[in-house]
């Protein structure tokens, strides 16, 4: 299978492949690589669409350009973060709290005692990034350390994902076609594990 066959993807019930398949159609526009820094910008605050399967659309379109895509989408993410911490900071009541909903008790203690660990993990894993990023700036959490664990953990996750691209070429998105509800499910399977561990408290408080 060619990475060009997303071009014409076939209706499909599923919302959630529909939104993977309209963000794919952006690889075959000649601003899809602006398309994916507005995307990996707004995923870090506000906009529920992740910029990963645009990056891997592009990858194998242009597999030797897989980790400058991985670059863009890291150094959006980041910028979108601040974003994300100054809206918490000065616009929680107007804007933040309407984003992600009110901070409870526990997550505000996760946040405030393991600020640095729960940044890289919500950076890394699919977890809503925009809770961190928000949340940081209205708890008025240090800015320096969001922006260094977001680096690491965003860049960690795209480069993985652009050496994948660069090495498996067409294979990966073949795997995500095939197997796309079982990718979900896998996806949702870690998320409520990573939440039931942070439940737990098993990074302290």
């Amino acid at each position: 299978m060619n990475a060009t066959d997303v071009a014409a993807p076939l209706p499909s019930r599923n919302p959630l492949r529909r939104l993977y398949l309209w963000i794919l159609s952006w690889a075959h526009h000649p601003m899809g690589t602006v398309a994916l820094a507005v995307f990996s910008f707004l995923d870090s605050f506000i906009f529920p669409i992740p910029p990963l399967f645009l990056q891997v659309a592009l990858s194998l379109e242009r597999p030797k350009r897989s980790f400058w895509y991985a670059t863009v989408d890291t150094v959006a993410s980041v910028l979108g973060a601040v974003v994300g911490y100054f809206i918490g900071y000065f616009f929680w009541d107007l804007i933040g709290v309407r984003i992600v909903g009110e901070l409870s008790p526990e997550r505000r203690t996760m946040m405030e005692s393991n600020q640095f660990t729960v940044t890289l993990l919500y950076s890394f894993v699919p977890l809503p990034f925009k809770l961190i990023t928000l949340g940081s700036g209205f708890l008025n959490l240090s800015l320096t350390t969001l922006l260094l664990a977001s680096t690491l953990g965003r860049s960690a996750r795209f480069f993985a994902l652009a050496a994948l691209c660069f090495f498996m070429g067409p294979r990966v998105k073949d795997f995500i076609d095939r197997y796309f509800n079982w990718v979900c499910l896998g996806i949702a399977a870690l998320v409520a594990v990573v939440l039931a561990v942070l439940k737990l408290g098993l990074f302290g408080r």
